[in-house]
């Protein structure tokens, strides 16, 4: 098999236009290219190049080797180029914008780690529950929760976590009131609930699935007002796991009907074409997809 550093010295004679020029681009002796270029034709059986005193031409032979010498170096100077960049430490402003609950539960405790990481990064973050325009705004990330999917539109987007709504109590509730011990049961207990158009919750467990609607005792459409009802003893709420995690290894609340969730709401990261291609905010995107729970996974 052929090395392919002759190939490269060939390649370099030949765009150079001669080895004495090859060898100073490529800070080898003269020699050493004439050599390889000879023993590279040895090797293949054919003259690549028909020299003079002072130059050289290419054969038929030579200009096929050459296209396809030529096309080898692109490839390695792509791949050199490639993990200089994935080296390159990024650097500049990259502009988020994230609902309250994505930045309290997900973006506060991983954010500042990326800024460890990254000095010469400067995130700035802007929380709002608004729906946000990145183009018009001029925002390089939006990390947007949803239940059903994005529509469509010209941004690209990442998914990055999924995650179950689960159904939470206090124990001093539960104390009162008993515990739930089928779906159907919920019907009888108060509820703390998102909105007062959907006083209800559609349960699944499974292939099983079950719409219940509690007595509505309170509304919130914040998750930590509808958490700290519930840490109050008010009654029942359905809340991402992850926002009740901290409050259920405390003992405040407890789970109720654990293997049912009431739903299921997505993370996903969104970003314009064209910023999308930035070095410094691919690093922020590739870090928060590294950072949260990839899509599908488990609880």
């Amino acid at each position: 098999m052929s090395n392919l550093n002759d190939f490269v010295l060939f390649a370099q004679a030949v765009e150079q236009g001669s080895f004495a020029a090859a060898a100073r681009r490529l800070g080898v002796p003269k020699s050493t290219v004439s050599k390889r270029v000879a023993e590279l034709e040895a090797r293949l059986g054919a003259r690549l190049l028909n020299r003079t005193s002072r130059s050289f031409v290419l054969t038929d032979a030579g200009r096929e080797v050459f296209e396809h010498a030529r096309a080898a170096m692109i490839e390695v100077e792509a791949a050199e180029s490639a993990v200089l960049a994935r080296r390159a430490e990024p650097s500049g402003t990259v502009r988020i914008t994230a609902s309250v609950p994505a930045a309290q539960f997900q973006l506060a405790a991983q954010l500042p780690r990326l800024a460890a990481a990254l000095p010469k990064l400067q995130i700035q973050l802007h929380v709002t529950d608004r729906f946000v325009d990145l183009i018009q705004e001029g925002f390089d990330i939006a990390l947007r929760s949803h239940f059903s999917p994005l529509p469509d539109s010209d941004l690209m987007a990442r998914p990055v976590h999924r995650e179950a709504f689960g159904l939470v109590a206090a124990p001093a509730y539960l104390a009162v009131n008993g515990t739930p011990a089928t779906p159907g049961d919920l019907a009888g207990h108060d509820g703390l609930l998102a909105q007062p158009r959907a006083p209800g919750w559609k349960l699944s467990a499974g292939h099983q699935t079950a719409e219940v609607t509690p007595r509505p005792r309170f509304f919130a459409d914040e998750s930590v007002a509808l958490l700290e009802a519930a840490k109050a003893g008010l009654g029942i709420t359905a809340l991402p796991r992850s926002i009740s995690a901290a409050a259920v290894a405390a003992g405040l609340v407890v789970p109720v009907l654990p293997e049912w969730q009431a739903g299921e709401v997505t993370t996903t990261v969104l970003t314009t074409h064209r910023r999308g291609q930035l070095p410094a905010v691919r690093a922020v995107v590739d870090f928060l997809a590294g950072s949260l729970r990839p899509a599908g996974a488990g609880e």
